[in-house]
């Protein structure tokens, strides 16, 4: 029997010439990197395309990682390419200034496909790429939706994949395309890390007809609060008294679950019990009570701090793990820090757990897939969690988890995680926290892999940073040799400066003027890749030196990391060490992305002229120190011969 992979391939083939088809547009990068600044744009045959990067793949050597049960533990190694599929292989193909939500003529999409990305793959792999983590793929709602084609986390169906990530011309189908995504990835020796939410749901989650109690319901005809001060009626995020606001944070600060304050009695009253019939009128769910009264799903929003101000999230809503009358609301108490008079086994909303529980199985079984980020893991109640991850492990011993966590701590482990999202990319814009960020890193042990990125799909392109592509140049080489996980968002690597979403750390002024649905995350959108000052050169270069390195560099010892100080606090220095003492690695970096900056640094070696690895430079070291004049966000990287070398 064929594999997906050449399945595909030969149903190409078979539409391969048939029929003369308008020009076809590709970013030249796509097709030929190394000429991608000469010309930016290359029209090709789409199906010949298209088949011969799968020709290249299966006529590859087989690189499939190992299977060995190490508990996820590969995590440490990976060198990860973050993918929006839906935006990340998204193009004008025909030229007209649009991209198009519908199939073009013969049934081409404009928008991201996993066939496009299978095209993509070589490309991604040859950057030093060994682990692709999909945003969520599954079905989308459309109740509330926001943009053209809405949130990939408003999940319609956690067990289906979206249609639309699916070439439409070769009628095999989305599950089809997306297995051979996942063969062509391990067969060029990367694995596939996807991204699941298990605490919500689209307002039209396949799920409510048939589950009604594993939902909120609330009086149809509420409305929803704008969020603006002027209106302070209908459904949103509860409101509390200051003193209520400090009891809450006093007790959660101690852990104590036991007696949490409750939402108002009137935001209470808003909820009903389960409907004993479900309807769907348009695109929402209505339910009918027994006494002919109408309710209705409500929406979401953001449930801690428990005083924030967002309006409802218009497409999600909050699933029910826990059935208890008193507790029939959505609230910080009964979503995320569970009062402990709800989270007790016998309150456990068991079909929906085990419905929850087998999601990650089904995708190990029929795809094969190598991991999974959980949206929020830490809000899940821990046995839930435990069941997710032991039912998955049991499938897979190998098998990673990765949690969208914003601390690095060793509770991530204790919970069976293998790496965390950690910090990094809240604070490298600012050159004191990135400084501050290293001596904490060489003055404790890293309890968990974090995340070596400067960006999300959530937060500010590190392209529209002060001082542009030079910035993401500096935070490239500096994440490649810090004891992370190097995570390249995809648009990254081209300068992309339009945010995907303005979930964190956006200012209300740029909120404001950067609307839902205009944004990448709810409507389609490209990439910049026709940037001519991308930087896929450095970054094959820059993880083709980490890896050289890198039994030092994924070292989560204290002992394997120590700051250097400079003559000047605009360059940062900092070594990496073997365990043996016998190889360091020194970084200089240049945290000013806008000027040229001069550095002195003492750096102990055995050699008198030090050569840059990224740039060849050689610089001369006169008794002991070296000084060197760097460019706008330009990092030195050198290897020091001093074997008897001691870290202070």
């Amino acid at each position: 029997m064929n594999s997906a992979l050449q399945k595909l391939r030969d149903r190409l083939l078979e539409f391969e010439g048939q029929n003369t088809r308008d020009a076809y547009f590709v970013p030249t990068l796509w097709v030929r990197p190394d000429d991608a600044g000469k010309q930016r744009i290359t029209s090709v045959d789409a199906i010949t395309f298209m088949r011969e990067r799968i020709d290249l793949i299966l006529s590859a050597e087989d690189r499939t990682p190992d299977a060995t049960p190490s508990f996820g533990e590969w995590t440490k190694d990976a060198i990860v390419y973050n993918m929006f599929v839906r935006q990340t292989t998204a193009w004008d193909h025909d030229g007209d200034g649009d991209i198009d939500i519908d199939s073009l003529p013969g049934g081409l999409r404009e928008t991201g496909t996993f066939l496009k990305s299978i095209a993509l793959l070589p490309f991604f792999r040859a950057m030093g790429i060994n682990t692709i983590q999909l945003l969520p793929i599954n079905t989308i709602g459309e109740d509330g939706n926001k943009g053209t084609l809405g949130s990939p986390y408003a999940i319609r169906n956690p067990y289906d994949i979206d249609t639309r990530l699916c070439e439409a011309f070769h009628g095999l189908g989305v599950e089809s395309e997306f297995a051979a995504f996942v063969e062509a990835a391990h067969r060029l020796g990367m694995r596939v890390v996807m991204e699941f939410v298990f605490r919500t749901a689209a307002k039209d989650c396949d799920w409510i007809a048939e589950h009604p109690d594993w939902f909120y319901w609330i009086d149809a005809d509420i409305p929803d609060r704008d969020g603006t001060p002027e209106n302070a009626h209908g459904y949103g995020s509860p409101r509390f008294s200051d003193e209520e606001l400090h009891v809450i944070h006093l007790r959660v600060k101690r852990h104590d679950t036991s007696s949490l304050p409750p939402p108002s009695m009137a935001f209470r009253s808003m909820f009903r019990e389960t409907p004993v019939e479900v309807v769907k009128e348009d695109k929402r769910y209505i339910g009918i009570l027994g006494d002919g009264r109408r309710v209705r799903i409500p929406g979401a929003f953001a449930d801690w701090p428990p005083n924030d101000v967002q309006p409802p999230w218009n497409d999600a809503t909050y699933l029910r793990l826990y059935e208890h009358p008193g507790f029939n609301y959505i609230a910080y108490n009964t979503v995320r820090i569970y009062d402990s008079r709800l989270a007790t086994i016998e309150n456990e909303n068991l079909n929906l757990w085990n419905t929850i529980v087998n999601i990650i199985p089904h995708y190990q079984r029929l795809f094969a897939i190598d991991g999974v980020m959980i949206d929020m893991g830490h809000s899940l109640p821990k046995r839930l969690k435990q069941g997710i991850v032991e039912r998955a492990r049991r499938v897979n011993p190998d098998f990673a988890f990765w949690e969208e966590n914003f601390t690095i701590s060793a509770r991530s482990r204790q919970e069976g995680y293998n790496a965390a999202l950690g910090y990094l990319w809240i604070i490298e814009h600012r050159a004191d926290k990135l400084r501050d960020f290293l001596h904490l890193l060489e003055s404790k042990d890293v309890a968990v892999p974090f995340f070596a990125t400067s960006e999300t799909h959530n937060t500010p392109r590190t392209a529209s940073r002060p001082g542009g592509m030079n910035f993401s140049r500096m935070t490239l080489v500096v994440n490649a040799f810090l004891p992370g996980i190097p995570f390249i968002h995809q648009g990254y690597e081209v300068g992309e400066t339009f945010p995907v979403n303005t979930g964190l750390c956006f200012t209300a002024k740029e909120v404001e003027n950067l609307p839902s649905h205009t944004l990448p995350l709810f409507s389609q959108s490209a990439l910049f890749w026709n940037n001519p000052e991308h930087m896929c050169s450095l970054i094959a270069r820059t993880m083709r030196i980490r890896n050289q390195w890198h039994n030092v560099i994924v070292n989560p010892s204290r002992e394997s990391i120590r700051v250097v100080r400079t003559r000047n606090d605009e360059v940062l220095c900092f070594l990496r060490r073997s365990t043996d003492g016998e190889h360091v690695l020194a970084i200089v970096a240049n945290l000013d992305c806008v000027h040229a900056q001069h550095a002195t640094v003492t750096l102990e070696s055995d050699l008198d002229v030090l050569t840059d690895e990224i740039s060849g430079t050689d610089v001369e070291r006169i008794a002991g120190e070296c000084s060197m004049r760097l460019q706008p966000g330009q990092v030195m990287v050198f290897e020091l011969r001093t074997p008897t070398m001691e870290f202070e």
